[in-house]
């Protein structure tokens, strides 16, 4: 397979032709950070927590869907990125109602690392407080709005992993909701097939297993990459 050579923060790596500027970096050691990239589904570049600069490029590309290219020079960590991702995980915790104390991934939660190792230790923008539901209609998963960031994996998951495609995207902007089957609830969602690969695939706590209380809730990510390469290579560990 054809190899380039790029430069990712001053540093020569060679990627397989065809990889994202995201997949080079990590696998040089270069950690960028993202919220809606999972392994083993598609990329849409929604959480844009992943820009990066490009030189001879003037706009900031996000990382999970810019395919590397020969001889490119590209910076991941400068204060521009840095203050633009600080910015976005601000507006992720005023768009909804994000209370980790009492939330069942608190201290899973990839939002919450997130703003860590951002430096949100408070929020600039005013919270919009929206009024929004919890669903445990389910006879053994919930979710709940207030905690989602529309990154969309659980929907990618259940569509590209599990083929059922219960999940979907309605409304715009700050009014983005996911819904089951047209706008439903789970419990009657016929297509669901209740494998909770979308819980395994949401990076905080909106899609949790129903009995958790607060900071229980911990998911293997990593067993839906592992899913899709075991059914591309044809190789199953018992």
């Amino acid at each position: 397979m054809a190899v380039v050579t790029l430069t990712i923060d001053d540093r020569p790596v060679s990627a397989q032709a065809g990889q994202t500027v995201l997949v080079a970096a990590a696998e040089a050691g270069v950690k960028i950070p993202t919220l809606c990239h999972l392994d083993g589904v598609s990329n849409v570049g929604a959480c844009r927590l992943c820009l990066v600069q490009i030189e001879g490029r003037p706009k900031l590309q996000a990382a999970c869907v810019t395919v590397a290219a020969e001889g490119m020079v590209i910076h991941t960590s400068t204060p521009v990125l840095e203050d633009y991702r600080r910015m976005i995980v601000e507006l992720l915790f005023t768009e909804r109602n994000h209370i980790c104390a009492v939330c069942v991934a608190n201290g899973h939660c990839e939002l919450q690392t997130l703003a860590a190792s951002t430096g949100v230790d408070h929020v600039r923008y005013e919270y919009l407080h929206p009024l929004l539901p919890v669903d445990v209609s389910h006879q053994q998963f919930g979710i709940d709005h207030n905690r989602c960031v529309m990154c969309t994996r659980c929907v990618r998951a259940c569509d590209e992993i599990e083929g059922a495609h219960t999940w979907d995207v309605s409304g715009r902007g700050v009014n983005s909701r996911i819904i089951a089957d047209m706008g439903g609830l789970w419990g009657e969602a016929v297509t669901c097939t209740s494998c909770g690969k979308c819980v395994q695939a949401c990076p905080t706590g909106a899609i949790f297993r129903q009995g958790m209380t607060v900071a229980e809730m911990t998911k293997d990510r990593a067993r839906l990459g592992d899913l899709v390469a075991a059914r591309r290579d044809k190789q199953w560990r018992v």
